[in-house]
């Protein structure tokens, strides 16, 4: 490579936004852009999702008549069961024969949901996950390694097809085969690393274990999304994988992970606000919340062709914040996700997220990352049982005393009275995708 080539090269790897004038675009002419793609989509999904068109019209709403952002409210809801209902193909706005690839989800609360893109939506895709990735700090010169799981969860074909658009070279890992990734991490110099965050604890537990220390690898930024996670969890990562662990959000019925990203300040995740609508409600009176405080995230697609979401109802806890970033991008942030309204645990009166726990579990002495949460009823109350996993070389003679100081500590910090379980070391499953917390052993009403 010549020498010219080289500069233009180290200018591309290293300069501050994927793309500038849209990371950058004034809030008026983002909501100008928003308005005018509102109005397409509120048309595609009238003319070609029933379902829509069938709820547009009880609401005594056309698109002619939304005039402004604020006319949003008047729009219906799209839930998550709408998709179940619909099962297989009914909310697609667009033929099989335009479409270029299904996605679905696991099922296991009922059928799964099944998604839908067209060659427009995967190029879309693939951008604003570059765009997300270059904002979390990686660049063209990177060997991102991809332990998202691949197949019909999003996750790692959208990281997969980020990547490749950012320029960076791949290694499309999957899920599994923990000692191989390791192996791979160290001997192909990833300097990127996306999976879950509770994955990314397994794999430096398991190199630990094998005498291998991901810390003086090359790995320098983790992409981490899937499930929600705490500050002292992102504390514990960094610490362990010698990297900055950057939060990313998605959801497959509204794309996949590249919704929001965080960018190198970790001062929350912009919401990439030229291809999404973004509202946070009071999940009860489904009224806005006043800006900073904590409510439902709404999202409304604004240039999905194959499957336009009016108003999904995430079910995802959070803040939003429009005040300007350090990083200079004008686009709002998402807060930390804090958990899911159906995730809610309410305990004794009390309203518990899981990440409350993890964030007092996280880092306190002699005690692994790694834990479950055991609902149960007992009589007429229903208890908790916190099961958390002693490090490896705790003397079992400890495990009373760490009880205590968990159970003291989730009392002072949490609220709730809880009995507490230490277990030996790898007794507590690990997950390579989505982290099981709670196990529910109420029954069913």
């Amino acid at each position: 490579m010549g020498a010219s080539s080289m500069n233009e090269s180290a200018v591309l790897n290293n300069k501050e936004y994927f793309d500038r004038q849209v990371e950058t675009m004034p809030r008026e002419v983002l909501a100008e852009l928003q308005f005018d793609r509102l109005r397409k989509t509120l048309r595609n999904a009238h003319d070609n999702v029933e379902l829509h068109r069938r709820r547009l019209l009880q609401a005594g709403v056309v698109p002619e008549d939304v005039h402004t952002l604020d006319d949003l409210r008047r729009i219906p809801f799209t839930y998550k069961t709408d998709l179940r209902d619909s099962y297989p193909y009914g909310m697609l706005a667009r033929p099989l024969n335009e479409i270029s690839r299904l996605h679905a989800s696991s099922g296991t609360t009922g059928k799964a949901t099944v998604v839908g893109y067209t060659k427009g939506d995967i190029e879309n895709w693939a951008g604003l996950m570059a765009r997300s990735m270059h904002a979390a700090g990686a660049r063209a010169n990177d060997v991102i390694h991809n332990a998202y799981g691949y197949g019909l969860f999003t996750g790692g074909l959208g990281a997969h097809y980020g990547a490749e658009r950012l320029g960076a070279t791949v290694v499309p890992m999957s899920g599994g085969s923990t000692e191989r990734q390791i192996v791979l991490i160290m001997d192909l110099g990833a300097t990127v690393l996306c999976a879950t965050p509770s994955y990314a604890l397994a794999m430096a537990e398991v190199a630990e274990q094998q005498g291998v220390d991901l810390r003086k690898s090359a790995l320098r930024v983790g992409v981490f999304g899937a499930e929600p996670w705490s500050n002292a969890m992102r504390c514990e990562i960094e610490q362990r994988l010698a990297l900055k662990a950057v939060d990313i959000y998605g959801l497959s019925e509204i794309m996949g992970p590249g919704v929001a990203c965080e960018c190198t300040e970790q001062a929350g995740l912009h919401g990439w606000e030229d291809h999404f609508l973004f509202e946070v409600l009071d999940p009860e009176t489904q009224l806005p919340v006043p800006e900073g405080d904590a409510g439902e995230l709404v999202i409304t697609t604004l240039t999905k062709q194959a499957l336009p979401m009016l108003r999904y109802r995430t079910r995802d806890i959070t803040r939003i914040s429009t005040a300007p970033c350090d990083c200079g991008r004008t686009h709002l942030r998402i807060l930390r996700i804090t958990g899911r309204s159906d995730d809610m645990l309410i305990i004794r009166g009390v309203n518990v997220y899981p990440s409350q726990v993890e964030a007092v579990l996280v880092g306190r002495p002699m005690i692994a990352p790694h834990y479950q949460l055991l609902v149960e009823r007992r009589g007429t109350l229903d208890n908790v049982t916190i099961e958390v996993e002693a490090q490896y070389g705790v003397d079992a003679e400890a495990f009373p005393s760490i009880a205590r100081d968990v159970k003291h500590h989730v009392k002072s910090m949490v609220g709730i009275t809880t009995d507490v379980l230490v277990k030996l070391p790898g007794e507590i499953p690990r997950s390579q995708g989505k982290a099981v917390r709670v196990r529910d052993l109420r029954p069913k009403e």
